[in-house]
């Protein structure tokens, strides 16, 4: 049986290190489809409703940001990686509103690795991820965990 070798393995997460996962620039016309699918709220849909709303324009959905930046995650090195998925999320913080024509710089930030006291294949991982938009500010963070195996003795 031939073992499957990745990039990244559970040892290779270590607190304080920062993985930069790169740049996407959003559109008005992917922001409003995104939201006539999944969030049809008036400020995300409706030019002229935005425009009078507190945001004063279309703004992107949360759940869009947040898609992109999983996107940009798995991109970046969850698909060369032992992951084995997530147990979940811990937080989601939607810090400024992400508008057209924004280009979000998106980074992973391991804060804490610790091995399975249970399975000793895998270990859990808590990263923090991060969009910041081309003024340098930071526009969402997602909290969250990741299980992944052990590198394999050589």
């Amino acid at each position: 049986m031939t073992v499957k070798t990745y990039q990244w393995y559970f040892e290779d997460f270590i607190p304080g290190s920062v993985i930069e996962l790169g740049q996407r620039t959003l559109g008005e016309a992917e922001i409003i489809d995104f939201a006539e699918q999944f969030d049809p709220q008036p400020f995300h849909i409706d030019k002229e409703a935005a425009a009078h709303s507190i945001f004063g324009g279309v703004i992107a959905s949360g759940w869009h940001t947040c898609g992109i930046i999983m996107r940009m995650v798995v991109d970046g090195f969850l698909n060369d990686s032992a992951s084995m998925g997530s147990p979940g999320l811990e937080e989601v913080r939607w810090i400024l509103p992400v508008r057209p024509g924004d280009t979000l710089t998106v980074s992973a930030e391991t804060l804490e690795s610790r091995p399975s006291t249970s399975k000793p294949d895998r270990g859990v991982v808590v990263t923090l991820w991060k969009a910041i938009n081309q003024d340098g500010k930071l526009v969402c963070t997602i909290k969250g965990m990741g299980m992944f195996g052990r590198r394999p003795a050589a």
